[in-house]
């Protein structure tokens, strides 16, 4: 596993902090998600996608079904990125962000990402 990349970026007060990795195996994946549950205990989200050669997850990990995890994975698709992790941790500043708003912030963490690696 390599760490390719790493942002943060705050919206109404919650922070994102957005980690890319390059991952060869799954085992990798439950070691790098066990780190960032460590190190960020206090996060309320981690939602991530990944795609291997012969698989791919995503997870919204309690937000919003379809607002984390779905434009993670669409990114790293339209991106033919493989063998590669994206994961995005969330502190909830207290103000609730829609639908919307959610769904764009975790695509645009998910893009610059990619775009800055």
């Amino acid at each position: 596993m390599k760490l390719l990349n790493t942002i943060t970026k705050e919206v109404k007060k919650s922070k994102f902090i957005g980690y890319m990795y390059k991952i060869e195996s799954n085992e990798e994946i439950e070691e790098i998600l066990a780190s960032i549950k460590e190190e960020h205990k206090k996060a309320r989200h981690i939602p991530y996608a990944y795609k291997l050669t012969n698989s791919a997850k995503k997870t919204d990990d309690k937000e919003p079904k379809n607002t984390a995890g779905l434009p993670i994975y669409n990114c790293l698709e339209r991106n033919n990125l493989e063998n590669t992790l994206i994961l995005i941790v969330r502190y909830f500043g207290g103000t609730k962000l829609g639908v919307g708003l959610l769904t764009r912030t975790y695509a645009n963490v998910a893009n610059e990402l990619i775009a800055n690696k």
